[in-house]
């Protein structure tokens, strides 16, 4: 069974880093897309970062281009994404995510892929930048 597991949000003030680790299991790395969406109260869930694990392609939304990295660990099943910069606007839930299909939609698409392609979800972990 598909397993993920979000971990390292914390509170942070405006400026600083953070470092978010997606554990995944259960199935074949290189076969999914793995992605990071996010969660304000009264928000919808967006896109931020996916990543290709099997070739190294990643996408990020305009916010958050020259802040937020992506990046696997292939061996260790494990995607993270680095923010740095942070700003109050990041404050959310971060959800990794991932699914086999859209794999083969993510570069279809002129944007973000829907979170309604993404089967698999973790838990989430908060991140909480202040002011």
């Amino acid at each position: 069974d598909v397993q993920l597991q979000a971990s390292g949000g914390g509170l942070v003030q405006t400026g600083r880093s953070l470092r978010l680790s997606c554990a995944a299991s259960g199935f074949t790395f290189d076969d999914y897309v793995i992605a990071w969406f996010r969660q304000a109260p009264g928000k919808e869930r967006e896109g931020v970062s996916w990543i290709l694990p099997s070739d190294g392609g990643t996408y990020y939304r305009d916010s958050v281009k020259g802040r937020f990295t992506i990046s696997s660990d292939n061996a260790k099943n494990t995607v993270y994404l680095q923010m740095s910069d942070l700003k109050p606007e990041d404050t959310a839930v971060y959800y990794c995510a991932a699914d086999r299909d859209a794999r083969a939609l993510v570069r279809k698409v002129s944007g973000f892929l829907h979170r309604a392609y993404f089967a698999s979800w973790g838990q989430g972990t908060l991140v909480t930048v202040s002011s």
